[in-house]
């Protein structure tokens, strides 16, 4: 029963990170809208896209494969050796950070100085804050591998907070630093970060409130030890690093491609670059799925092995997961693609006035709403995915990642030629469709002569269809029919219609899909399920 728990636990644990990730893209939404009226789409293109993939390829290449690895299922499990193996990305992102640093610095084309000056400085503080987020790293995976829930939430709520209103304050009050204000905004958020994972774990062991087994006892256990009787790292861990390090390559080049296909072969210019961020942050919260659910998965599941020889309580609990998230993304993903439709033009009209509802910026919203929804399932099934492949898996799975990089690459150049920034998004349509496609293949045969199905009966019933399709035809007869004239009255009205026909699916879902509705209020919502912390 406690694995079952602890299994409950994890799921709420997913949960709690999807939320926290909508809470933190509705943020940079908000800073985005005011700071708009402050500085240009070049200099918010710079930041949001050149710096800030400076930041995530960074940060991803020193940390995710040690994360995966530690993260996962294996026996006899020392975490001494983790603390000592975590530690590594520290050394790691100094490395990674000076050759990108360089890199961003020296090999591409630089902003011009007039117009956005300060470009050195923000690559500095960029690369700081990688290096200053690691130093939490080992604190970081213990407290996830533990459940300790809200202060992953509490944590990363309360310094991008930080860096949001700091930002947007120094924006405002001293337009003329431009990046800088934003570099400072980043290192206040990379140390309120690790400086609550330091005081929180500090704390505990000052109050005891840690048991014997647990592995930090002291402030010394927060940093590397010399194990008399063991080696210095778990070679198990170190060797399934190594092949997750290759795989987050590919991982990092699918997941942020279009913005380095902007960065190196500039094919939109900065303003172009800041707009597509604004359009993408609708989208980042389902990206980040898989990075939601390793946190259950990767604990749960056995690497590498086959169906039989997982835990029967445990295949029970992740199985229904899978399924009932699967659906769930699909709703959601289904809703946002049909009301996306109707909405698009006036949401960005409402957002950034006639700087983002002219040109290309509805119909490029549009496309991104059915890429939101490719994304979000991809985002559950490739998590599965990997968390089940053993070692040799892995090493072969990192050469389809290449094709699949290779896809995006040349369908992002050919479709942006045609469509601008609109090819981008279908580009990405198409990779996650071949990533979904391979996925779903695998599923499949993993459970293959089982009695479990979780692939069947993920979409939407006929009546919740049936629903969306009555929705969009309403909803795109009142855009045609209202948003063509001009004042708020007809715009509000147009809302209230979409309100109605928005209330009337979710109605539809409540009445016809009951087994996951209570699937949602017992499993992860549920207040007796699992202990979290």
């Amino acid at each position: 029963m406690e694995g079952r728990e602890l299994l409950a636990g994890a799921a709420r644990a997913a949960t709690y990170n999807m939320a926290l990730q909508l809470g933190i893209r509705v943020m940079t939404f908000i800073l985005n809208g005011v700071v708009l009226r402050y500085i240009s789409k070049e200099l918010l293109g710079v930041v949001n896209v050149r710096l800030t993939l400076l930041y995530t390829t960074t940060l991803f290449i020193a940390t995710e494969s040690f994360d995966q690895a530690c993260l996962s299922k294996i026996e006899n499990k020392d975490w001494k050796q983790v603390v000592n193996l975590m530690w590594l990305t520290f050394p790691m992102s100094i490395l990674v950070c000076v050759f990108f640093g360089f890199v961003w610095m020296y090999g591409l084309e630089r902003p011009d100085p007039e117009s956005i000056p300060y470009y050195g400085f923000g690559v500095l503080c960029f690369c700081l804050n990688t290096v200053i987020t690691t130093l939490a790293r080992p604190h970081f995976i213990v407290g996830q591998c533990h459940l300790f829930n809200r202060l992953r939430v509490v944590s990363v709520a309360v310094s991008e907070f930080a860096r949001c209103v700091i930002s947007a304050f120094l924006v405002i009050y001293f337009p003329q630093w431009g990046i800088i204000s934003f570099a400072i905004g980043q290192l206040i958020c990379s140390i309120v970060y690790t400086g609550i994972y330091y005081a929180v774990f500090y704390l505990l062991i000052k109050k005891k409130d840690v048991d014997k087994s647990f592995v930090f006892q002291s402030v010394r256990d927060f940093f590397p030890s010399i194990l008399p009787d063991k080696s210095f790292i778990d070679w198990r861990l170190a060797a399934l690093t190594g092949s997750f390090f290759k795989q987050s390559i590919f991982k990092q080049l699918l997941t942020e491609g279009e913005k380095y296909i902007m960065t190196i072969f500039g094919v939109l210019n900065f303003g172009d670059q800041g707009f597509y961020d604004i359009i993408d942050n609708t989208g980042v919260v389902f990206r980040e799925l898989d990075d939601s659910l390793q946190y259950f998965f990767y604990p749960a599941l056995q690497r590498g092995s086959p169906l039989t020889s997982q835990p029967p309580d445990t295949i029970d609990l992740v199985t229904s997961v899978l399924q009932h998230l699967l659906k769930t993304v699909t709703l959601i993903g289904c809703i946002i693609l049909v009301f996306g439709q109707s909405y698009a033009f006036l949401a960005l009209d409402l957002y950034g006035g006639s700087l983002l509802s002219s040109g290309a910026g509805p119909l490029l919203l549009r496309w991104y709403c059915l890429y939101v929804l490719v994304l979000a399932v991809n985002g559950i099934t490739e998590c599965f995915f990997f968390s089940i492949m053993s070692k040799e898996q892995i090493d072969s799975y990192n050469n389809k990642m290449l094709l699949f990089s290779v896809i995006l690459l040349v369908s992002s150049l050919f479709l942006t030629q045609h469509f601008g920034s609109v090819g981008f998004v279908l580009a990405n349509c198409i990779n996650m469709m071949c990533r979904i496609l391979h996925s779903v293949y695998f599923i499949h045969n993993y459970y293959l002569g089982s009695r479990y199905q979780p692939l069947k009966g993920f979409l939407p019933s006929f009546a919740v269809l049936g629903s969306l399709v009555i929705s969009y035809c309403v909803t795109a007869f009142s855009e045609y029919n209202l948003c063509c004239k001009s004042g708020n009255l007809y715009n509000l009205l147009h809302i209230v219609i979409g309100g109605v026909c928005l209330l009337a699916v979710l109605v539809t879902i409540v009445i016809s899909e009951r087994d996951l509705v209570h699937f949602v209020t017992t499993q992860l919502w549920g207040r007796k399920i699992g202990k979290t912390n």
